[in-house]
């Protein structure tokens, strides 16, 4: 299991990927916002996405939960 936690504080501008998606490693699971800059935040492990723990809208801070990768 692998847990992906946001880098910084940021909003979340769009969800890629859904829950019981298979992802490969660096496939790209949500895009943050922040400052007006995109940021990817990418799968580290390859698996299923068990769990996503942000909608589009949400404001995550440096080390929140984003997904669960199984």
């Amino acid at each position: 299991m692998a847990e992906v936690r946001a880098e910084m504080v940021a909003n979340v501008w769009k969800i890629v990927v859904s829950e019981g998606e298979v992802v490969e490693e660096g496939d790209t699971l949500v895009i943050l916002e922040s400052m007006k800059m995109e940021i990817p935040v990418l799968a580290e492990d390859a698996g299923t996405i068990s769990k996503l723990h942000v909608e589009e809208g949400d404001v995550v801070q440096e080390g929140d939960l984003i997904a669960v990768i199984e």
